[in-house]
């Protein structure tokens, strides 16, 4: 059984888009200034697809190019585990090397220019979650991108103390963004404290790199927490998402939402 949600992407709009050898079907809701909607592993769930329609409910387009997985299929551990095996042997995601941006962001960066020409506003936001949490760093390369997100990055596999501290990036490209942090942008990220898939080590990192231009939120989900966080919570956005009202989630994606507006100049 697949499990796929046949609501699960209703009202969204799909196309195709080609950038440097590379072809994505996208799935697009809203309207106003472009937000880019990585997604997780396994694939564009239906949590992720809730997330993206409230993108659009706070006046700008969710755009969601599909990467992995099955566009409406809802996570499972076995379709997790299948998704990510098929992420670490793709020549696209550096899912190991240290100090190495993903080529697959060639591609987004594309996607971003071809998007803010659609969607006008003064640039592009962007959100990546675990193993596509970095790309929106290595996406802020470009002039475009105002306004990068990073949700639980995971990448690369925090199987030592560099790969804990490694941003998923080039040194290159690390160098340009402090630069534009210099300039004045500003970096958000968002984090569960007991998360070790996306250890404390890389939020540091991202302090140190960037000073005061990084937006660090991390969610209390030591044991007893008082939101009943499980110990292993990992996806602020989707999975271990809570809607209650003033609850650590809803507040996070209440501020990544106005982050994304004041950046890209919603009302």
């Amino acid at each position: 059984m697949t499990s796929i949600d046949p609501h699960a992407l209703e009202g969204f709009a799909r196309s195709q888009f080609a950038a440097n050898g590379e072809s994505h079907e996208l799935f697009r809701i809203g309207s106003g200034p472009a937000v880019i909607v990585i997604h997780e592993v396994p694939g564009i769930t239906p949590l992720v697809a809730n997330f993206a329609r409230k993108v659009a409910e706070r006046g700008m387009t969710a755009v969601l190019p599909n990467l992995l997985g099955t566009p409406g299929r809802a996570m499972t551990p076995r379709y997790a585990v299948r998704s990510a095996i098929s992420a670490c042997v793709s020549r696209e995601f550096a899912t190991w090397a240290l100090n190495k941006t993903s080529p697959i962001t060639v591609y987004l960066r594309a996607l971003a220019a071809h998007e803010h020409e659609q969607c006008g506003g003064p640039g592009v936001g962007a959100v990546g979650m675990c193993l596509t949490g970095g790309f929106a760093l290595a996406m802020s390369v470009d002039p475009v991108m105002l306004a990068p997100a990073l949700s639980q990055p995971a990448m690369p596999f925090p199987t030592d103390k560099k790969r804990r501290r490694d941003l998923g990036i080039s040194d290159a490209d690390l160098g340009v963004v402090k630069q534009r942090a210099l300039d004045g942008l500003c970096v958000m990220g968002l984090r569960f404290t007991g998360d070790k898939t996306s250890p404390s080590e890389r939020f540091e990192r991202l302090r140190e790199e960037l000073g005061a231009n990084f937006i660090g939120v991390e969610i209390d989900s030591s044991p007893g927490n008082p939101w009943g966080y499980r110990k292993g919570a990992h996806s602020v956005l989707t999975e271990d998402y809570s809607d209650a009202p003033d609850s650590p989630t809803r507040e996070a994606l209440d501020d990544l939402l106005e982050f994304f507006a004041t950046r890209l100049g919603v009302s």
